[in-house]
């Protein structure tokens, strides 16, 4: 296993919309452990695959708190089941330190292929159902900064580019 670079806001490439996985084998498995490993070490709970410039339909997600409910969604389709929108605060770590009230779908369904290529569909509300729609977002080209005021989303913008000038002087 190996950890992946992890891309930050406003990288263009978190704008691309994934491609469906089209093969369930080895090398994609290959990347899922990747993956797990970037994300738990960042840490964080959720990565897509767009985040470490993979543009395929595959998210990987881990909400427990001791890191042991590993959970791979390859090709998520999410139905929502309850538009209440549940408040969450969200990080993200392509948006690293910053934090900011999101709404969304109190409740939903999301169906998936799973690591071994197998169908599957689980119902899901709170922080899973947040963090479920949070990465699906991501492999449609849409961060959770687009759900802030521009005057927001410029100032972390802002903040994140100059870090990363600082970083690359360094």
């Amino acid at each position: 296993m190996s950890l992946l670079t992890i891309l930050e806001f406003p990288d263009l490439r978190l704008r691309k919309r994934a491609r469906p996985v089209q093969l369930v084998d080895d090398k994609l498995r290959a990347l899922i452990a990747d993956m797990f490993e970037t994300m738990y070490n960042a840490p964080g709970i959720g990565l897509a695959a767009t985040q470490v410039d993979i543009q395929q339909r595959l998210l990987v997600l881990d909400v427990s708190d001791n890191h042991d409910a590993p959970m791979v969604f390859i090709n998520p389709e999410i139905e929502v089941l309850d538009k209440e929108p549940l408040g969450y605060e969200e990080g993200c770590l392509s948006v690293p330190g910053f934090f900011d009230l999101v709404h969304r779908p109190r409740k939903i369904r999301v169906k998936a292929l799973d690591q071994h290529g197998a169908e599957f569909q689980l119902d899901a509300e709170g922080l899973l159902a947040v963090c479920i729609q949070h990465e699906v977002d991501h492999l449609e080209g849409k961060l959770f900064v687009d759900y802030l005021s521009i005057l927001k989303r410029q100032r972390i913008k802002r903040k994140l580019l100059k870090d990363q000038r600082q970083n690359d002087d360094a």
